[in-house]
């Protein structure tokens, strides 16, 4: 019997005792085939021993499995894209998707997930939660653990506990990518309009301009670096204080296509032409991209893969199976299309 003066054991306590790991442990406590019996006797040893009790119980209920899909908000492209990818990834495998939202009361006003709201997804009989751009406590985290909740994150929005999978793309690398195409036509002067600074993906990008520039020797201008939310607004904040510089950029590298929205509306405020005047890379490459004018060159983020390969990587941990890496980026790719020219001399 279970000591009430101690705390709540957890699955990976069972899985410690038993000497075998939670993937298993959860097999054999949601009574899924594919674990040796000798196993099974260790794990419901433990389980014995530690009194466990499954926060919501097993969740293999009557019905289709679900995936509960939570954006910090939905109101950009970013999001229909990787939204499309999860739909199109649990279509092929036969599993229902749930969405919400973490915006209360209109755009740009997040709440936080919650405790509370993560066991509501288990009772519900969720197979598994995956969470787009938003922040995740560690007690979060810890309530998905403690409820056998499976949990994948795409492009998190702040360091995660590193045995919580995370999927991405190759930020730091695209950073690069970005960089090294405004060096190779000619500009030294690379301003970098970043996203939050919290915000992992944003942080890489971060590291790989300034990889790019000190590989070419050039010093990094603190005056060129600015940070702020991942929207049209922070671009053209930012890019007003460079243009203002006595030695401005002629070229601006954006964390994402809505920062360089923002880039090219200052730049024509003050009535320079992108990009005789002012060369602009970008970073996603969805619809707004190709139908800005000039149409904009930036780094494509495989967004529908990503959501593809969450939906599944989330199935493959609810049926007990251990991820190759806690932490996948899928490849970029430089677009070039008008938005950038060599600088004028």
């Amino acid at each position: 019997m279970s000591d009430p003066a101690r705390p709540r054991a957890t699955l990976s306590e069972v899985a410690r005792r038993a000497g075998v790991s939670k993937a298993t442990a959860s097999k054999v406590l949601n009574g899924r085939p594919g674990v040796a019996e000798e196993t099974r006797r260790l794990v419901r040893e433990a389980i014995a021993e530690l009194g466990y009790v499954p926060t919501t119980g097993p969740r293999d209920v009557p019905g289709p499995q679900s995936i509960h899909v939570v954006f910090d908000t939905i109101l950009n492209m970013y999001a229909v894209y990787v939204l499309d990818g999860i739909i199109s990834g649990a279509r092929d495998l036969n599993v229902e998707v749930v969405t919400s939202s973490l915006e209360a009361g209109g755009p740009g006003q997040v709440v936080p997930l919650g405790a509370d709201r993560i066991k509501e997804i288990a009772a519900q009989g969720a197979s598994g939660l995956v969470v787009v751009t938003a922040e995740l406590t560690a007690e979060e985290m810890a309530v998905c653990e403690q409820a056998d909740l499976p949990l994948v994150v795409i492009d998190p929005a702040n360091p995660l506990d590193e045995r919580v999978t995370s999927l991405g793309a190759t930020n730091w690398a695209g950073g690069v990518q970005a960089t090294r195409h405004l060096l190779d036509l000619g500009h030294t002067r690379i301003g970098f309009a970043g996203g939050p600074v919290q915000s992992v993906p944003a942080r890489e990008r971060l590291h790989g301009y300034r990889e790019a520039l000190e590989s070419a020797g050039l010093e990094l201008d603190p005056a060129l670096m600015g940070s702020g939310k991942f929207e049209a607004e922070t671009g053209a904040v930012l890019t007003d204080r460079m243009l203002d510089l006595a030695d401005p950029p002629t070229a601006i590298f954006a964390a994402n296509d809505n920062i360089a929205v923002g880039v090219i509306r200052s730049a024509r405020r003050r009535g320079l032409e992108i990009p005789r005047d002012l060369s602009v890379v970008g970073f996603d490459d969805t619809y707004n991209a190709m139908w800005m004018e000039p149409p904009l060159t930036t780094v494509k983020q495989p967004l529908r893969q990503m959501g593809r390969v969450a939906a599944r990587t989330v199935i493959e941990l609810a049926a007990g199976k251990v991820p190759d890496s806690h932490h996948v980026q899928l490849a970029t790719t430089l677009v070039v299309r008008d938005s950038t020219a060599p600088p004028r001399r």
